[in-house]
C-alpha cells in the first residue's frame, strides 16, 4: 500500500480543525516551525495564517509567504507527497480564489482545486452543486442566509459553480467547473480524478461523511498514481484524508484536561446572530459572571482602551476570586462603518482589547472558552503567544480543545476551547462550560 501523502492545511481562521484530533496546530510558519509539523507522526497539521482577518493583498502576502518556507521545508525533510489544503468557511466567506491562486503559483502546478464546503457538524450540505446550511432541520441555501450578506465577504450564489464565476469575476466560467455530484461519487471517481488536468476547478458534494469518506479514498489513491491535488474545503472533508482513529478522552469527559478543578474564563469576540443566543444561555448557567465590553468606546476619538482594559480586569478578577467563570464579551449592537478597511482597522482594536484582557486573566484558571474564529487565533497567537499547540480533540462537534505547552510562562498546560461563531446550537457554549465545570446533569 503507498504511503499516505502529509496532509498540510492553511486555515485561514483557527477552527479548520474542529473535526480531527492530536496534531499540531502552527502558529508561525518560519522554515523551522514548519519541519515541526512535518516530522510530527500525525498524518495531518494546521499552519493558522488567520488570512480571513486580513485585507486581500495581505492574505495573498501571508499565503505565499507560508508557501514559500513550505517549499524549503519540504525539501529539507525530503518529502514529495502531500495535499494541501486551502481551508475555509464552510459558510463560502474568505479570500477565494486569492489564496488557491497564490498556492497554486508557488506549490503548483496542480491538475485541479476542489471546492469542499460541506461541514457536516455545523449543518453544512452540497446537493447537485448547492451548498446548504441546515436551519432548524430546514436546507436553505446559503445565499438566503446572514452570512451571504457578510460586510466583508458578501456573495449571491449558492450553486457553485455560479459561485466560482462570481468570485473569480468571470475568469472560470460556470459551465466549465467539474461536478462531482452525489450519484458520481457514490459510485466511484477514480477514473474522472485521474483524468483531470490543468488546475481543473470542481466542485464536490457531500450528504453524510460515507459520501466524503469514499472522496478521499479515491483522492487518495489518484494522489498514489502521481494526481496532485489542491483543495479549497470547509473541515469534514479532513476527517476523511486524515481517516483518524476515535479521539483520546470523550467530549464528555474532558473535564480531566482542567487544571486542579478551578473555575476557567471565557471570551466572547464573535457577534453573530447565533453566538449571542449562546452567550445569553451561557450567562444563565450557575457560576458564570458577565463582564460586558463597550467596544462603541473604541470608536472615541481620545484612546479609551487603557480606562476599558482596567475596568474589564477588575470585573474579571473579582469574578476569580468569588469563584466564578468570567465571561468577557463585546457588546452586542453591531456598528456601522464607512467601508470594509475602516471596520476590519477597528476590529483588530477590539482584538487588541481581549488579548490584552487574556494576557491579564488569573493565571490559575482552570481553562479558557475563546468563541469566535479571529477571536480563538488571536488567542493562540497573541493572547496565549503560542508557536504550536496540540489538538486534543473536539468536545463538541466543531468545537475543538487544544492544550497550551509544559514550559509556557503563563499558563501552563492550559486546555483552550477554540469555539466557532457559527456553531452549535443556542445551548452549545453552555453544554461545553458545564462539561468543563463538571456541572453537567
Amino acid at each position: 500500500m503507498a504511503l499516505k501523502p502529509k496532509i498540510i492545511v492553511l486555515d485561514d481562521d483557527p477552527t479548520g480543525s474542529q473535526t480531527v484530533h492530536s496534531c499540531l496546530l502552527l502558529m508561525r510558519w518560519d522554515v523551522e516551525t514548519l519541519r515541526k509539523g512535518l516530522q510530527d507522526d500525525a498524518p495531518i497539521f494546521f499552519v493558522l495564517t488567520n488570512t480571513r482577518a486580513l485585507p486581500p493583498d495581505l492574505a495573498a502576502s501571508v499565503t505565499r509567504e507560508v508557501c514559500q518556507n513550505l517549499k524549503v521545508a519540504l525539501a529539507t525533510q525530503k518529502i514529495q507527497d502531500f495535499l494541501i489544503v486551502s481551508r475555509s468557511d464552510s459558510t463560502l466567506r474568505g479570500h477565494y480564489p486569492i489564496e488557491t491562486d497564490v498556492i497554486a503559483e508557488e506549490l503548483g502546478p496542480f491538475d485541479a482545486h476542489f471546492l469542499v464546503p460541506t461541514f457536516f457538524e455545523g449543518g453544512r450540505i452540497t446537493r447537485d452543486s448547492i451548498h446548504y446550511l441546515i436551519i432548524d432541520g430546514v436546507p436553505t441555501p446559503v445565499h438566503e442566509t446572514e452570512f451571504a450578506r457578510d460586510s466583508v465577504f458578501s456573495y449571491h450564489h449558492s450553486y457553485l459553480p455560479e459561485y466560482v464565476e462570481e468570485k473569480t469575476k468571470g475568469r472560470i466560467n460556470a459551465n466549465s467547473v467539474e461536478k462531482f455530484l452525489l450519484a458520481n461519487i457514490r459510485a466511484g471517481s477514480l477514473e474522472r480524478l485521474m483524468n483531470l488536468s490543468d488546475n481543473q476547478c470542481c466542485v464536490v458534494d457531500g450528504e453524510t461523511q460515507a459520501d466524503l469518506d469514499r472522496f478521499a479514498q479515491d483522492v487518495l489513491t489518484a494522489a498514489s498514481h502521481g494526481k496532485r491535488f489542491l483543495f479549497r474545503s470547509a473541515a469534514s472533508i479532513l476527517t476523511a484524508l486524515a481517516a483518524l482513529p476515535p479521539q483520546p478522552i470523550a467530549p464528555e469527559n474532558m473535564a480531566e484536561y482542567v487544571r486542579n478543578g478551578k473555575p476557567g474564563a471565557v471570551i466572547v469576540g464573535s457577534h453573530v446572530k447565533k453566538t449571542t443566543q449562546q452567550l445569553e444561555m451561557l450567562l444563565q448557567a450557575e457560576g458564570t459572571l458577565g463582564v460586558e465590553v463597550d467596544v462603541a468606546l473604541l470608536l472615541d476619538e481620545k484612546n479609551q482602551s487603557a480606562a476599558l482594559l482596567s475596568e474589564v480586569l477588575e470585573g474579571v478578577h473579582a469574578a476569580h476570586e468569588a469563584g466564578k467563570t468570567p465571561v468577557v464579551y463585546t457588546s452586542r449592537k453591531e456598528l456601522t462603518f464607512k467601508d470594509v478597511n475602516t471596520r476590519l482597522q477597528f476590529g483588530t482594536k477590539v482584538s487588541d482589547l481581549l488579548m490584552d484582557v487574556v494576557q491579564g486573566l488569573p493565571s490559575d484558571i482552570g481553562f479558557l472558552i475563546s468563541k469566535g474564529g479571529i477571536t480563538s487565533n488571536d488567542v493562540l497567537s497573541t493572547g496565549l503567544a503560542l508557536t504550536s499547540a496540540r489538538l486534543l480533540g473536539q468536545i463538541l462537534p466543531g468545537c475543538s480543545m487544544v492544550r497550551t505547552p509544559t514550559d509556557h510562562p503563563q499558563f501552563p498546560n492550559l486546555p483552550v476551547v477554540l469555539f466557532p461563531g457559527n456553531v452549535g446550537d443556542a445551548s452549545a457554549l453552555a453544554t461545553i462550560y458545564q462539561r468543563l465545570s463538571k456541572k453537567a446533569k
